[in-house]
């Protein structure tokens, strides 16, 4: 990992965004502390919402779960939050289990649901 300013990559499917907009703006002042990246819509979703700087990838079924999942496998991504609707079945789902695999290979924390996201982030070893 980085010896610098940690980054947070944010992902949700579509049923979840809403959650996902919900939950940086609850943590906004936390956020600012961190880089931030997403994929395509989610980064832009959460970005106007909170006006903080979050860099884009692609759409996940585009791609955008391979590109931070290749972040993460070189070290760029500390923590991913990853708002997944377990109901819903994806077109991308291999690309999903990809990106779960690869951060746990590289032992990459991955929260799936809000209250994980909410442990992780206000985690001392955050800092």
């Amino acid at each position: 990992m980085k010896d610098t300013i940690k980054t947070i990559a944010l992902i949700a499917h579509d049923s979840k965004k809403d959650e996902m907009v919900e939950w940086a703006l609850k943590n906004k002042e936390i956020l600012s502390k961190y880089e931030l990246c997403g994929t395509g819509t989610t980064a832009k979703r959460v970005a106007v919402a909170t006006g903080l700087t979050v860099k884009g990838y692609l759409s996940g079924p585009l791609g955008g779960d391979q590109q931070i999942g290749a972040k993460v496998a070189e070290g760029e991504i500390d923590f991913v939050v990853f708002f997944c609707d377990p109901l819903t079945a994806q077109p991308h789902d291999p690309d999903v289990k990809a990106l779960l695999r690869i951060a746990n290979v590289y032992d990459v924390p991955i929260a799936t649901n809000m209250s994980t996201a909410d442990f992780v982030i206000t985690s001392p070893l955050m800092k």
